[in-house]
């Protein structure tokens, strides 16, 4: 069987003030398109349909057309919900749309959703496990002890069935790292890398391929058939580098791996990073009229650019941010401890501060208190 894998669409999502609705809905045409014409028999969407929880309705309209198109192609559809998403918006009026092949996975009730399809020579069972955190899992196993993350995934896959007769497909979407080994990350993720938030890859022995969303770069994590596919569009300066793609997966009932592929869509705008002064990048002379439309980030190097110099760059480059990497700049104050802290947990962060008011540790009771309160916190509770 083919599967196309997806995730991290975050439709409505804005770059640095600029709707990308218009190049998302562009980029989710052509990968519909290429959908019909390989005529997969699934398509997974791991999580972070939406940027928001509460989407615009233009988000929502370039969704529907995506799903309509999908349920028109003939594949199974698999979409699971993110830490973007409202699970339970996501998922309306699922129950409906199971009857036609295209299947839900929103809030976690307690049982891991699992849908199988008729393969050729077997069937292949597809496991639904949307983003979690501990609070969401800890009610259904009073009888296991929840700390963090690996603990719930660890949990909620330990009711899998994984059945030895048939081919068995994870759709997840959480932080995976191996062996103290952390995957490449973008600043457009909404991530705690680290700590309680990690799961360890050695959860998925018995899946025959693991399709992760949640990082933005497509890799795979400790063996191959573990892989986040990524975003298909570029969503931070960050990532002006990564060849974004949409990952095909072939599972037979050989006993071979899977034969995994990357298909590759040109952006509507591209997502660049363009450095040197104002004058040499201003000089029509010496530019190149195609992909002024792109999203730019201009770093100029100029001591002192004059009057306007935002002005004057997005008369050449419209959709630019400007930032500066001069003789100024480079002797401002080092702000990387500050930096270092942003980038830490807000457990890991509290734990801190109350290790300097009370000059000791935390105890691990102390330390679920907290995490349940940062949890209702960002539930909304």
């Amino acid at each position: 069987m083919k599967i196309m894998h997806l995730s991290d669409l975050h439709i409505g999502k804005s770059l640095h003030g600029f709707s990308l609705l218009e190049d998302q809905k562009y980029i989710l045409d052509a990968i519909a398109s290429d959908i019909v014409r390989q005529a997969p028999g699934a398509v997974i969407i791991a999580g972070d349909v939406y940027d928001k929880p509460v989407p615009s309705a233009e988000a929502v309209r370039v969704f529907d057309d995506f799903l309509t198109r999908l349920a028109g192609s003939g594949a199974a559809v698999f979409v699971i919900s993110g830490n973007h998403d409202s699970p339970e918006r996501l998922c309306f009026a699922g129950d409906i749309l199971g009857k036609y092949n295209i299947h839900f996975c929103g809030s976690f009730d307690g049982t891991l959703k699992s849908v199988t399809l008729a393969d050729h020579g077997g069937d292949i069972r597809f496991h639904m496990l949307p983003f979690i955190k501990p609070s969401h899992v800890r009610r259904f196993f009073d009888d296991r002890t929840i700390e963090n993350t690996h603990d719930a995934v660890a949990a909620v896959l330990s009711t899998a069935n994984l059945d030895g007769n048939v081919k068995h497909v994870l759709i997840a979407h959480q932080f995976v790292s191996s062996n103290g080994y952390e995957p490449a990350t973008c600043e457009s993720e909404s991530l705690s890398v680290g700590g309680t938030d990690a799961v360890d890859p050695s959860l998925f022995t018995g899946f025959d391929y693991v399709a992760l969303g949640h990082l933005h770069g497509p890799q795979y994590v400790f063996r191959e058939h573990i892989r986040y596919c990524g975003s298909p569009l570029k969503y931070s300066f960050d990532e002006a580098r990564q060849n974004k793609s949409v990952t095909v997966v072939t599972i037979d009932h050989t006993g071979a791996p899977p034969a995994i592929q990357e298909v590759f869509f040109a952006p509507l705008r591209d997502v660049r990073v363009l450095k040197g002064t104002l004058a040499e990048l201003t000089d029509e002379t010496q530019i190149s009229h195609e992909g002024r439309d792109d999203y730019i980030h201009i770093v100029l190097t100029d001591d002192n650019a004059g009057y306007d110099a935002i002005g004057k760059i997005r008369h050449v480059y419209p959709n630019s941010i400007l930032s500066f990497d001069n003789t100024r700049t480079s002797t401002q104050s080092d702000f990387s401890q500050a930096v270092r802290s942003t980038e830490k947990r807000p457990t890991e962060l509290f734990a801190a501060l109350f290790g300097e008011q009370n000059g000791r540790a935390m105890t691990a009771s102390q330390q679920r208190i907290i995490e349940k309160v940062i949890d209702d916190v960002e539930a909304g509770i």
